[in-house]
């Protein structure tokens, strides 16, 4: 028989809506079952006074790449590279360290932070003494590779573009090393090994506990999910895993019955992945008008009939769907697609990832279809300067979370992480404020798009698991999964003041199931 365990603290948001804050939580095997004085006066087995300033219920990060985390905890990291130059300082010498015959693997640099020459596969070749050497752009839809690692592919000057991507080429057709959205696929990919996988996820899993994330809906392919059913079966998974499934693998999960939403409170199948475009940094992202000062409207990563085929496919076999689009023209494709489908499954979720850059008349769509704008509040604050150089003053929606919420749109936030940082409450800042950690741009890029405190956690929480297919997790109250956090700081009352705080939010706990699972040293 379970423990019946008091939660006290004198300032606990529940998330509620009829009744925001409590000052107990009586929790049993697992769940809420009272709140406030019928908490208090339960007779529990045990009481616990919880730490900090604030009382949250756990953070769901309903998008992020927890295998690239894994994968690049011991690679190379050209993140704050501000040059060419800074970039090769860094591949050699972390080359020069790797075993004999091993591959130069990590890489997140982004070519709109640097002045001067931009990369190529000569330059890579100088620093790499002919290893294989393949890095990816901080948003993933380019990769800067060297001429073994083309050779290896058998990447040539007579190498045609494959369907939804691009190998980039000189004045004199030789293929000067990057590679673009499907164009990657073309590249060796690096044997996994999968206890070393496992280990370095448990490794990233603490550091996802230690910023207040209770919950996680990863976009990584089988070797992830494979690795977190490992830790699930041997009782190591503390946090609460909804696993995506990749477009390549939908064939595979279909042989094996997977359907939307099976498992159990720890683990469960999440939507499909598919994608309409790349990425704005990268100019692959596609948009209804060419970018400033270039012909291209981008790439068509997955043509329109092969998405919606694809996207059906799904759907009849009892799965969820999520697709990446992020310029106006993929956004639009996606929504087009979803009005063909809806019709026929009514009860499905339903997901676009990111819906950065939205045609005005598309956000009603969002609502009216019943389609949840899954997105990265910290994406807008990084790319905002991209954002104006590239796209200018075209009247689009971007990042627009106020939008999407007037319209009766449902958000659910996330990270993508590694592509951004995995803290929850650099998002909510981000959502609050539209502003960098530096306060920059002052009163934030594009303010009327900023959004409440309340209406960012819900999107963060209640959002992210209805997104998920649940909607017993996200708030504090009887009947919900004890999943909480406990803060240094009051988001409300320090916030109000200065909004800048929340971006440094501190977690001294994090509870899941009512069971700690991680506390700060």
């Amino acid at each position: 028989m379970t423990a019946r365990v008091t939660f006290r603290h004198k300032r606990i948001w529940t998330g509620s809506s009829e009744n925001p804050w409590t000052e107990a939580l009586l929790v049993d095997d697992g769940r809420v079952v009272a709140t406030g004085t019928d908490a208090l006066d339960a007779g529990a087995d045990r009481v616990v006074d919880l730490p900090g300033t604030l009382v949250l219920p756990g953070l769901h990060d309903a998008h992020l790449h927890t295998g690239w985390l894994a994968e690049e905890s011991a690679a190379v990291d050209l993140r704050e590279t501000r040059s060419l130059a800074d970039a090769l300082t860094l591949v050699e010498g972390y080359a020069a360290q790797l075993a004999p015959g091993a591959d130069v693997r990590g890489g997140r640099w982004n070519r709109n932070r640097w002045s001067g020459p931009g990369p190529d596969r000569w330059a890579l070749d100088s620093v790499t003494a002919g290893r294989v050497a393949v890095l990816p752009s901080v948003d993933g839809h380019s990769v800067w590779a060297n001429s073994a690692a083309l050779a290896a592919a058998g990447i040539t000057r007579s190498t045609p573009d494959p369907a939804g991507g691009e190998i980039e080429r000189g004045p004199d057709g030789e293929p000067t090393g990057l590679l673009f959205d499907d164009a990657i696929d073309l590249l060796p990919e690096p044997e996994v090994d999968d206890a070393a996988l496992r280990l370095a996820l448990e490794r990233v899993q603490r550091d996802l506990l230690a910023v207040g994330l209770t919950a996680i809906t990863d976009i990584d392919g089988e070797p992830v999910r494979r690795a977190y059913a490992a830790m699930h079966a041997a009782g190591s998974l503390r946090l609460r895993v909804t696993k995506c499934i990749r477009d390549d693998d939908l064939e595979q999960a279909i042989g094996e019955g997977r359907r939307a939403g099976a498992g159990d409170d720890r683990m469960q199948v999440g939507p499909v992945k598919f994608f309409a475009d790349g990425a704005l940094g990268s100019r692959t992202a596609h948009l209804t008008q060419p970018y400033l000062g270039q012909d291209s409207c981008g790439l068509v990563v997955t043509p329109y009939p092969i998405l919606l085929q694809r996207i059906r496919m799904a759907l009849e076999a009892g799965l969820d769907v999520c697709t990446h689009a992020i310029g106006d023209a993929a956004n639009r494709a996606v929504l087009d697609a979803y009005a063909q489908v809806r019709p026929a499954f009514p009860d499905a979720i339903l997901r676009v990832e990111h819906a950065q850059h939205v045609l005005p008349d598309d956000v009603a769509r969002f609502a009216g279809l019943h389609v949840v704008a899954s997105m990265q509040p910290t994406h807008c604050t990084t790319d905002l300067e991209v954002v104006d150089s590239v796209i200018g003053s075209r009247p689009l929606r971007s990042y627009a979370w106020r939008s999407m919420l007037d319209a009766g749109v449902q958000l659910a936030f996330g990270s993508d992480a590694p592509v951004e940082e995995p803290n929850p409450f650099h998002a909510l800042h981000a959502a609050v404020t539209r502003q960098r950690g530096d306060g920059s741009p002052p009163g934030g890029w594009q303010p009327a798009e900023r959004i409440p405190l309340d209406a960012a956690l819900r999107a963060h929480t209640v959002g992210s698991w209805q997104a998920a297919r649940r909607r017993d997790v996200g708030r504090l109250a009887p009947g919900q999964l004890a999943d909480l956090v406990c803060v240094d700081r009051d988001l409300w009352q320090l916030g109000r003041a200065d909004p800048a705080v929340i971006r440094d939010t501190v977690v001294a706990q994090t509870w899941v199931g009512g069971e700690l699972a991680y506390e700060r040293g």
